[in-house]
């Protein structure tokens, strides 16, 4: 299984006095360094921690594969066809969420989503989308044409108590749904040490983008050790 390391929150602590440390580039590197398969970045509308800089400079110096969270809007989806990363992700977004706080509704997206997902294929990029384990969403990402999902885990990894089990057999039937009609199976959110025993349960997944909890460690072990150590869970 392949892990993609989102960081985001590398840029966040940088923006947080708007200096020009720590440098994401640098943290990529060492990811990729770390034996990472990936680099996930989100440029949101509002620009609060990755940049468009960011995304250049990322695409120019990585080996590893960008995969380029976005939301379905004209000017990013123009800057994602100029910059041609590996892979993009769309994803919902609102301007006062702290994080993203669910899936894409692909039915509701309609003929400007379908687009999208179009203007990529053309461009030779992948595209996902980030979606809830629900099954007329992922028949829909199958409809417009994806050929990636990328499931929604956090409701699964806020859950407590029976809704434990209740969620992680959604993502389980969604990831066997969305095998079944051919679509790639990625997951990502909330992902964390403590829980990534349960997420490997759920079959058929190709990547996790994993981000917060990653770059939350690597303030206390460092980014080459915190990548390390998620990968080992992964080896198991």
């Amino acid at each position: 299984m392949n892990l993609g390391v989102n960081i985001d929150h590398v840029a966040t602590v940088r923006q947080a006095r708007r200096t020009v440390y720590p440098s994401v580039v640098d943290a990529a590197m060492l990811c990729q360094e770390a034996g990472a398969h990936g680099i996930t970045v989100h440029l949101r509308e509002d620009r609060r921690h990755i940049q468009d800089t960011d995304v250049y400079q990322l695409k120019a110096a990585l080996s590893l594969p960008l995969n380029l969270e976005l939301a379905d809007t004209p000017e990013i989806v123009a800057i994602a066809l100029d910059v041609k990363p590996a892979e993009v992700c769309v994803v919902p977004e609102k301007r006062a969420e702290l994080t993203t706080e669910g899936g894409l509704d692909v039915i509701g997206g309609g003929a400007s989503l379908a687009a999208s997902v179009d203007a990529f294929r053309d461009a030779g990029i992948a595209c996902s989308l980030f979606i809830d384990p629900d099954a007329e969403q992922i028949r829909a990402a199958s409809s417009i044409g994806a050929p990636i999902i990328e499931l929604h885990t956090g409701t699964f990894c806020d859950a407590i108590g029976d809704a434990v089990d209740e969620e992680l057999t959604r993502l389980i039937e969604a990831s066997e749904l969305a095998h079944s009609l051919g679509l790639q199976v990625n997951a990502g959110h909330g992902i964390h040490l403590g829980n990534i025993d349960a997420i490997l349960r759920v079959p058929h997944l190709h990547t996790l983008n994993i981000g917060h909890s990653i770059v939350s460690r690597a303030v206390l072990i460092g980014m080459t050790n915190a990548v390390r150590e998620m990968l080992d869970c992964l080896a198991v």
